[in-house]
C-alpha cells in the first residue's frame, strides 16, 4: 500500500525520519507522503484531503486508517498541577474524539474504499490505575466505547473498526509516563513470554487487520501483549 503519514516533529528530529521514508518507500516500491502537521485542527483535516487529491488519490482508494495520536496531559487529580477540564477536553479530543472527525470527513470526501480497516491504539491503562494516567485513561476509554459504536455504525459503509490493546511496549511516549521505568520492570516479570511488547509485536498485527482474511473482523478490541493482560 502507499502511505499517507501525519505527525509532529521538529526540523531536527524530521532529517532522519524522512530518510527512513524515503528508504521503506525505495525498498517495497510504494509512495509514502509525509505531512509534518497537526492532526488535531480542522483546517489540516481539510488541507489534507486536498493535498490528497492533488497527489492523484482517488476516490475509493484510502483502505486503512490507522489512529495513533499521543498528545495530552500526564497531570494528576489534586494539588497545585491539577488536571483541568480542559485538559481532560483536550486529551480526550486528541486520542480518541479526532478518530471520529478523520473517518468522517474522510467518508465525505469519498476516499474510503469499500473495504476499508480503521484501527486505533489503547493500553491497559484505560482499565487499571498507573500514575499520572488519568486523563489518557479517560481517552483511552473513551476510545474504546467510540469504536464499538463506529464498528456498527459505518459498517454499511464497508468499513471496518478495530483497537489493539498493545502490552508494556518501550516508546517514547512511554518514557513520558511518570514511573514508566517501573512499568517496563514490571512488564518484564509480569508477561507470561518473559519480556515486555515491542513496536514490530503490534505493526505485525496492524497487517493482519489489514488482510483480507480479516474482513469479517469488527467491533473487536485485540490484545496484543503476549498474555500480559491475563496476570
Amino acid at each position: 500500500m502507499n502511505i499517507a503519514v501525519l505527525y509532529r516533529e521538529t526540523s531536527i528530529s524530521e532529517k532522519p525520519l524522512l530518510s527512513r521514508f524515503n528508504a521503506i518507500a525505495s525498498e517495497n516500491q510504494v509512495t509514502i507522503l509525509p505531512f509534518n502537521v497537526n492532526a488535531l485542527s480542522a483546517d489540516t483535516r481539510r488541507d489534507t484531503l486536498r493535498k490528497l487529491e492533488t497527489e492523484g488519490i482517488k476516490k475509493g482508494c484510502v483502505k486503512v486508517l490507522l489512529h495513533s495520536i499521543a498528545r495530552g496531559n500526564l497531570k494528576p487529580l489534586t494539588g497545585d498541577d491539577a488536571l483541568t477540564t480542559e485538559d481532560i477536553q483536550f486529551t480526550t479530543y486528541a486520542m480518541s474524539n479526532s478518530l471520529l472527525d478523520w473517518t468522517r470527513d474522510l467518508l465525505a470526501a469519498g476516499l474510503f474504499h469499500q473495504d476499508t480497516r480503521i484501527i486505533g491504539l489503547t493500553s491497559e491503562g484505560a482499565h487499571k490505575y498507573w500514575e499520572g494516567y488519568a486523563a489518557v485513561s479517560l481517552a483511552k476509554a473513551s476510545l474504546e466505547s467510540l469504536a464499538k459504536y463506529m464498528a456498527v455504525e459505518f459498517a454499511p459503509f464497508g468499513i471496518k473498526t478495530n483497537i489493539i490493546q498493545a502490552g508494556i511496549t518501550p516508546t517514547t511516549s512511554l518514557k513520558m509516563i511518570p514511573g514508566s521505568e517501573k512499568l517496563i520492570e514490571i512488564g518484564n516479570s509480569r508477561n507470561p513470554l518473559g519480556r515486555i511488547t515491542q513496536p514490530e509485536d503490534v505493526a505485525k498485527v496492524v497487517y493482519l487487520l489489514t488482510t483480507d482474511d480479516a474482513f469479517w473482523v469488527n467491533g473487536a478490541l485485540i490484545h496484543v501483549d503476549g498474555g500480559e493482560h491475563c496476570r
